[in-house]
């Protein structure tokens, strides 16, 4: 093989003749040339593909990362909106037994219309507004404080009404109305009345009811037993003090059913009655005295309290 070459100078040229060695060593340097270039763009282009790539795959995880974040609160705040939820529901029932609770105590204390209405839903309105979508978390906890508050005012309602009830159940328990009997009539009444016994003008200081012996005499008022035995002209007797200066007595009994000390409550048996004493059959014969006096019964038998 020969290699000319042309000198830019001078204008001539040069042959050189390679043996077969020669040959070989410049086929393999003009055939290395490439592949050493490539080798190289390889490594420089091929480090940052490797690069890219693992920037690509950390973006990766970092999404999922975040995306498992996302996930776990979302699942926390559906949590939290069912907790909320489930609280609203059984506050909101709580309000219709204490509403529905109230409204029958308000019926059985007779209170006037309007004191105490549980029955009608607390006065709201308003133009009517933009609507703005379903509730948030944050709704659901205003709703939960507003009906806890609903909650407080009417269970104050609740006790107030309680107390009236109980004061009013005490003034009807110990306030001297009604008869003295369960079964009966009336055969005698309060004032001037002509002597069964000798048919003379005569006064008589209370009323008379007229029965089966051994009828229940029951308690007009809640009192305290002061009396329980024999007395003249009353035969077998039980006086009770109500206090206020209310007393109350029940004569003529067969037998007494409390003593002297016992506590007794309106309503309750004290006696049976009887015929003892002066009378002329079974009767119990009633009292009334206010402030030591003697005062018509009937008016009390009579009376309402409200």
């Amino acid at each position: 093989m020969n290699i000319i070459f042309i000198s830019n100078r001078e204008g001539k040229s040069r042959s050189v003749t390679l043996n077969n060695w020669a040959k070989v060593l410049l086929s393999v340097c003009l055939l290395g040339l490439p592949v050493c270039g490539g080798v190289y763009l390889g490594m420089q282009f091929g480090g940052e593909e490797s690069d890219l790539v693992s920037s690509i795959e950390l973006m990766k995880r970092e999404l999922a990362n975040q995306q498992a974040e996302l996930e776990s609160g979302k699942a926390e705040a559906r949590q939290k909106v069912e907790a909320l939820t489930l609280k609203l529901a059984a506050m909101q029932a709580r309000l219709v037994r204490i509403d529905a609770l109230g409204e029958r105590l308000t019926d059985i204390a007779s209170l006037d219309d309007g004191e105490f209405d549980f029955s009608q839903q607390s006065a709201q309105g308003g133009p009517e507004a933009e609507q703005v979508g379903v509730f948030e978390h944050g709704d659901l906890e205003r709703l939960y404080t507003q009906l806890e508050s609903q909650l407080a005012s009417r269970e104050s309602q609740l006790e107030i009404l309680e107390s009236l009830i109980v004061d009013r159940k005490l003034k009807q328990q110990s306030a001297v109305t009604g008869r003295p009997i369960h079964k009966g009539w009336m055969s005698s009444r309060y004032g001037y009345r002509t002597d069964p016994f000798n048919g003379r003008k005569a006064w008589h200081n209370g009323v008379d009811f007229a029965g089966k012996s051994g009828a229940d005499i029951v308690a007009v008022a809640s009192g305290v037993v002061t009396w329980s035995g024999e007395k003249n002209g009353y035969g077998q007797m039980v006086e009770l003090d109500h206090g206020e200066g209310y007393i109350t007595r029940y004569a003529h009994n067969k037998h007494n059913l409390v003593n002297v000390g016992d506590t007794v409550k309106k309503g309750v048996v004290i006696g049976l009655m009887g015929s003892s004493g002066r009378s002329t059959g079974p009767h119990v014969h009633f009292e009334v005295y206010k402030n030591g006096r003697s005062v018509d019964p009937a008016s009390y038998i009579r009376r309402t309290i409200r």
